[in-house]
């Protein structure tokens, strides 16, 4: 089989060697690891709690005061108060060890002024006496200091309050710290740049079902009612179609699906139309709809709708009347999982119910340490050369993460650490890296991605690489620098994490009351405007720009250099069934005789021992799989240029996926036209991406991507080696027949066995750009 050539040296995956401990100790069902995936960084800690009896300063007998913590060229400023002589700031410095060239820490307290602040005293601490705190050791009590003054001398009143420590980065204290690599950035700015973790809004469907309505009023008399239902949920509105009945009573029996975060913030309105005329309303609270977790029905109830007429061009409310009424059955079902990423690399597979959740199997870890030679995202601040404030975001299930920004900086250096529990080894993490624009007022920009499948790792393996950044833009394909990453994904149950393969892929919902394709493309692209306008909401918010990118949005439009690279894919796929039918013809042309002889003996064998058949077929496929082992991938996947077919697109190409939709091109017929194509085209796209999709998952069976599956696979086909070879042929085809041929009684719903192994084997879409 004719492999892929390997990328370029610069986009290829590195191994690198950090300074790193990696190792974690299991313990029972739980893992505790130290702050190991990442380099120590060491940190001076100042903690500067509050201050007393400060003397006054202005001729009105009060002082402004606030503290300077100095050490060597750094200097990091707490707030100031007015007017106030016993001041409570309880504000943490951090100071990065590797840039400091002092030998002591200068904490002065200042009164502000209009003009020159004055000074009101200081305490001197020694670098060499100040502790090392290692946790879990509780945090440092704070003590209180005597202020002196200029010449060394106690002061008569004025006392401040501090605690010094040396730590690292996994301090408690490190997230919420003023940090000297930002000392550029002012007070109010540094919320705009610390780390910070974000969970995702618990998300639900809401189904309503409408069945029917009674006694509507008609505005028109003199023609019949043509009635349909709209409702809305927030920004998202749906319609049923019109009722076949037409008059007062009409029947839709039509279910509509919306989806909403909890808490419940919006309510669910309903209007009666006939035409443009609104025969009734009818306004319903989400807290209020039965939570449905199972296949239980849930009951229709009647409600009443409110009349609406029109006087004097408004809308005027009237109590609601009795006689016209609609017959719904709602409900919020959280035995389904609300998907806000693609089906092909989702990095959760939970039912929204926490009551129908399963216990966990794992610890991810991910350590974020370094990136390099990133790309200038914007100009300097004020020095006029090209800079990028960088910080990086990592999303697995319910839970981003977000690094500190680090200023002014084209090598970075994080050295944070996140855990995240796994429930399923068949998701992915995706880690990407953006530059900030909150300190000249602009957009994030994103700088690139990487995302690593789970099922793809080994066990308590730490994994160290450098990935390369890889975007596409309208000038080509481009390598926007590296980051540096440490994986550990650690089992707590192997048992479990293994019966995983066999369980379905979605929660038991998705098989008994499916959604269609065009239901799942709306409420996926709903569900990504809640997660964007919800996390957008946090402080410091996550932007929408950031969210988008990491959730691949726009990503269904039509590409021809995506479609290209799908259909690479699938003769990728179907290449070694070419590949076989070549070397049966070779065969059969006696171009290797002695090939040729131990065919004809194979065959005979075969033909007299029909028995053998599936044991020798099982039992090749079994050799075939430990021969490879040898040459399984020694390191996660990562984006890859060829296949993609990143490197050989076109100007035009790149012009037709960078346009917009719907294109702003001339004239109206052409747009249309266009337009229709690119529709077209992205449905193809699809089915040409799932099909290569299926073949890859065949593909990894043997090739040991996934370890654990391969592994199982292989079990299996020596275990069905065994059986068959005992087993006598007749009794075999006749089982099988009979279970293919079995009464739909005896049939279950859910996928079998097979079928949800063979979803959850990786394929390579998520490795593409």
């Amino acid at each position: 089989m004719q492999r892929a050539p390997p990328p370029p040296e610069e986009f290829a995956l590195k191994q690198t060697a950090p300074k790193i401990a990696g190792s974690g100790v299991i313990t029972g069902d739980k893992v505790t690891c130290a702050y190991d995936l990442v380099e120590q960084m060491e940190y001076l800690y100042v903690r500067v709690v509050k201050a007393k009896e400060l003397p006054p300063k202005d001729v009105s007998g009060s002082c402004d005061p606030y503290v300077e913590v100095k050490v060597g060229n750094y200097k990091g400023v707490t707030k100031h108060f007015q007017k106030k002589s016993n001041p409570e700031w309880d504000h943490v410095f951090a100071f990065s060890q590797d840039r400091l060239q002092a030998s002591f820490v200068e904490v002065i307290v200042k009164d502000k002024d209009v003009v020159v602040d004055d000074f009101i005293g200081r305490a001197v601490f020694d670098m060499v006496d100040v502790p090392r705190r290692m946790p879990p050791d509780s945090p440092l009590a704070p003590q209180w200091y005597r202020l002196e003054d200029k010449k060394g001398e106690k002061i008569k009143k004025g006392e401040i309050m501090l605690a010094l420590w040396k730590g690292t980065q996994a301090d408690e204290a490190f997230s919420d710290a003023w940090h000297s690599d930002a000392a550029a950035v002012g007070r109010e700015g540094v919320s705009k740049i610390r780390g910070k973790v974000y969970l995702s809004p618990r998300l639900w469907y809401v189904r309503v079902n409408v069945i029917e309505c009674q006694d509507l009023v008609p505005l028109d008399k003199n023609r019949q009612i043509e009635a349909c239902v709209k409702v809305v949920l927030g920004n998202q509105a749906l319609k049923t179609r019109i009722s076949p009945p037409r008059g007062l009573n009409p029947m839709w029996n039509e279910d509509l699906v919306f989806v909403s975060a909890d808490p419940f913030e919006e309510p669910l309105i309903l209007t009666v139309e006939d035409r443009s005329d609104i025969l009734g309303k009818c306004l319903i609270p989400l807290p209020t709809l039965p939570r449905r977790l199972d296949n239980k029905a849930v009951l229709s109830k009647w409600h009443n709708l409110e009349k609406h007429l029109i006087q004097e061009g408004e809308k005027k409310e009237k109590e609601p009347k009795f006689s016209s009424k609609i017959h719904l059955r709602l409900s919020l079902d959280g035995g389904y999982h609300v998907m806000d990423e693609s089906i092909h690399y989702s990095s959760d597979f939970r039912p929204t119910s926490k009551l129908l959740w399963k216990s966990s199997i794992g610890i991810l870890e991910l350590g974020i340490i370094s990136a390099t030679g990133l790309s200038p995202m914007k100009d300097g601040h004020g020095h006029g050369r090209g800079t990028t404030d960088a910080y990086c975001v990592a999303k697995y299930g319910p839970k981003w993460v977000r690094t500190r920004t680090i200023i002014d900086n084209l090598s970075p250096k994080w050295n944070e650490q996140y855990t995240w529990e796994v429930y399923d080894p068949c998701t992915v993490i995706t880690v990407g890296v953006f530059d900030n624009g909150h300190l000249q007022g602009g957009r994030d920009s994103s700088i690139g991605k990487v995302r690593i499948r789970l099922s793809t790792l080994e066990t308590e393996k730490v994994y160290t690489h450098s990935y390369p950044l890889i975007v596409l833009k309208p000038s080509g394909v481009q390598k926007m620098g590296e980051v540096q990453l440490a994986v550990r994904f650690s089992c707590t149950s192997y048992t479990n994490m293994l019966s995983k393969y066999t369980t379905p892929l979605f929660p038991k919902m998705h098989y008994l009351h499916p959604l269609s394709i065009t239901q799942q493309d709306y409420l996926r692209f709903r569900t990504i405007q809640i997660v964007s306008r919800r996390l957008g909401r946090a402080e410091p918010p996550l932007k929408a720009e950031v969210v988008e990118y990491m959730l691949d949005v726009g990503s269904h439009i039509w590409s021809l250099r995506r479609a290209k690279a799908n259909f690479f894919r699938l003769m990728y796929v179907v290449s070694p069934i070419m590949a076989v039918w070549k070397w049966f013809d070779e065969i059969c042309k006696w171009k290797n005789p002695v090939t040729t002889v131990l065919i004809h003996i194979l065959l005979f064998i075969l033909v007299l021992y029909p028995e053998l058949i599936l044991p020798t077929f099982f039992l090749y496929l079994f050799f075939i799989g430990i021969w490879h082992y040898r040459r399984k991938p020694r390191h996660p996947p990562h984006m890859d240029i060829h296949l993609s077919h990143a490197h050989a697109v076109t100007a035009d190409d790149l012009d037709e996926e960078f346009d917009s939709f719907p294109t702003g091109r001339p004239p109206d017929k052409v747009r249309m036209r266009y337009d229709r194509l690119r529709s077209v085209g992205g449905r193809i796209q699809t089915v040409i991406g799932d099909m290569a999709t299926q073949g890859e998952r065949f593909h990894s069976l043997l090739s040991w991507r996934d370890p654990r599956a391969s592994a199982l696979f292989l079990t299996f086909c020596l275990f069905a080696a065994v059986v068959m070879y005992v087993t006598p042929v007749q009794v075999v085809a006749l089982l099988a027949g009979l279970y293919v041929l079995r009464h739909p009684k005896l049939r279950q719903k859910i996928p079998p066995i097979s079928t949800n192994f063979f979803k959850r084997l990786p394929a390579r879409a998520d490795c593409m750009l």
